[in-house]
């Protein structure tokens, strides 16, 4: 390291910054909720060379998507970068894209016509057109009935917009007037990322900035290797499954990986992975390796930024035609759902390597809905939200109710922000007692969200998961409960698909349970004052707390019959049974 380290701390924290006032400055000024209230958004700094320096709030799913998305730019415009650019692109076969309604955004920072970097930001949109409103149903089969493909093009053009490219995008969506407004608070929140690191080189100067870029990089690098190294030698394998495409409702997919460690660099293979799927869960490579980065990530203890310095040690490996690298033209508009659950497969693999650093699996990743229609006076309105979260039990750690997904980091709406955007009431919004998978350490509890439509009809798009293979203990501990999907129309209660597209009509309301979080550890071993301070707060039934946990507990006023508690964790001992999971 060629700096002093604590300078370098300095820069590191200041880069930090600046890409995190991106994020807070698109959040304050965006029009859609999936932006302001969800954040499903990321940005980022890249160097003149197009590697990642530093990430800023929000999704670390995006982690290694954008690298992709940059050199793509960079074989596309060359040498035709100048001061005033901002380019985008959301194709994922064309253009290093994701899923069409991610857009990315990259602004070129220019000191004294010296290019220093990129300032990043990718954000969700509220619509990219295609034959469902929300460009995101699960059970659209090629990437044409997807929305608007963008491939890289400049958005503005030395400091002039390109109006063609602002009216090809508004007459492509559903709500232009949300779309443009959303694209203008990037295109500033990105203008906010040069200032700050034009900034930043005048207070360091160009050639020590640059250089805390290398520094920065190589210690990141250092971080990634020293965890590798923690992990033993030898080849660690898992296989997760999705229930469906959202096309063939019956049809399990797996998701196959082996994690091959060799002293501090490691290859994350997933052959024997599904073949390339009809519905739009196909994940793109560059997603794929953002679940990789994310799931080494969360086993490690530095605080190293996360760029690119990071990802040097580490291959990842996906078969073309496969689910995990698809051809075009595959569709992936729901393909988060298959990162998440590579996500889960890594843990279970891990879980062999280093137990004591792997939490269970969450629910299994982001629940996406849109509801969209037309109000009594003939608008068009769209909600679209996605809903978590729990986190699985740990070694010495509990599971967490009503958080994100670690892997997402977005927010559930407030219900007062669904009902003033949508014709919506929302009428339950709770946590589910007993959902949580049983362990020494519980699993987070499943969250249930329960809207009713208050317009005429509208078009309902939803994809979940995690119903026919629930999210897995580990170490003995017990599998979370499934996710459910419920359409109430009077009386009559009809169970959905875990993915879909079908018409809501005025006075219909439908209910989303997330799947609970997997327990860690044997049950039976779980302190009885923990299970009584479940009980006493409602997470927790007498009779799951006799059953799954071997305790007793009677009122109220709640209290451990000791005796009893005794009496059965004993007969389980002598039987050599497991506890019992309660449905």
């Amino acid at each position: 390291m060629s700096h002093d380290p604590v300078r370098l701390e300095l820069v590191k924290n200041a880069i930090g910054s600046v890409v995190d006032e991106m994020v807070l400055t698109i959040v304050r000024i965006a029009y859609s909720s999936i932006i302001k209230d969800t954040m499903d958004l990321s940005s980022a700094f890249c160097d003149r060379h197009g590697r990642m320096i530093a990430q800023g709030l929000s999704l670390p799913l995006h982690l290694g998507s954008i690298p992709d998305a940059m050199e793509a730019v960079l074989a596309e415009c060359g040498d035709d970068i100048s001061p005033g650019d901002v380019i985008i692109l959301n194709d994922p076969y064309e253009a290093g894209g994701m899923h069409l309604p991610d857009i990315f955004m990259f602004k070129p920072v220019f000191v004294d016509r010296h290019l220093l970097g990129y300032a990043v930001l990718v954000a969700h949109y509220n619509d990219m057109g295609g034959r469902v409103p929300g460009s995101s149903a699960a059970d659209s089969t090629e990437i044409y009935q997807e929305g608007l493909r963008i491939p890289v093009v400049k958005l503005i053009d030395r400091g002039v917009r390109n109006e063609a490219v602002f009216r090809m995008i508004a007459i492509n969506v559903r709500v232009p007037d949300v779309v443009l407004g959303d694209l203008d608070a990037q295109l500033a929140a990105c203008r906010i990322g040069e200032r700050g690191m034009t900034a930043l080189a005048e207070r360091y100067g160009v050639a020590e900035l640059e250089q805390s870029f290398e520094d920065l990089l190589d210690y990141s690098e250092r971080a990634a290797r020293t965890t590798i190294e923690t992990i033993p030698d030898g080849v660690y394998r898992f296989v997760d499954h999705l229930d469906d495409d959202g096309v063939d409702p019956d049809e399990p997919i797996p998701i196959r990986v082996a994690v091959d460690v060799r002293g501090s660099d490691v290859v994350f293979d997933f052959a024997g992975s599904s073949p390339q799927v009809r519905g739009a869960i196909n994940c793109t490579l560059s997603f794929v390796r953002s679940a990789v980065y994310f799931a080494l990530r969360s086993i490690m203890d530095s605080d190293a930024p996360n760029n690119a310095g990071f990802f040097r040690p580490v291959e990842v490996r996906a078969a073309p035609g496969s689910i995990l690298n698809p051809r075009p033209p595959g569709a992936c508009a729901a393909r988060g759902v298959t990162g998440f659950r590579v996500i889960d497969a890594i843990a279970g693999a891990l879980a062999a390597a280093v137990p004591e650093r792997v939490r269970a699996p969450g629910e299994g990743g982001t629940t996406s809905y849109s509801i969209s229609g037309y109000d009594a006076d003939g608008r068009f309105n769209m909600y679209r939200e996605a809903i978590m979260g729990n986190w699985g039990g740990g070694l010495g750690r509990e599971g967490l109710d009503g958080v994100a997904n670690p892997a997402a980091n977005i927010g559930n709406a407030p219900c007062e922000v669904v009902e003033q955007q949508a014709p919506l009431r929302v009428e339950r919004y709770e946590l589910v007692p007993d959902s949580g998978g049983a362990g020494r350490w519980r699993g987070g509890l499943a969250v249930l969200r329960q809207l009713r439509y208050l317009g005429e009809r509208a078009t309902l798009q939803l994809r979940s998961d995690r119903r026919h293979h629930r999210p897995f203990g580990i170490r003995g501990g017990g599998t979370g409960a499934p996710s459910t999907n419920l359409l109430f129309d009077g009386e009559d209660a009809l169970e959905l698909p875990t993915k879909f597209v079908r018409p809501l009509l005025g006075g219909q309301a439908v209910r989303h349970v997330t799947a609970g979080a997997g327990g860690y550890g044997d049950p039976f071993a779980r302190d009885p004052g923990l299970v009584l301070a479940d009980v006493r707060n409602g997470k927790v039934t007498p009779k799951a707390a006799e059953k799954a946990y071997g305790v007793r507990v009677d009122g109220p006023p709640w209290r451990v019959d000791e005796a009893a508690t005794v009496r059965l964790r004993d007969e389980r001992g002598r039987s050599g049974g497991a506890a019992e999971t309660v449905d």
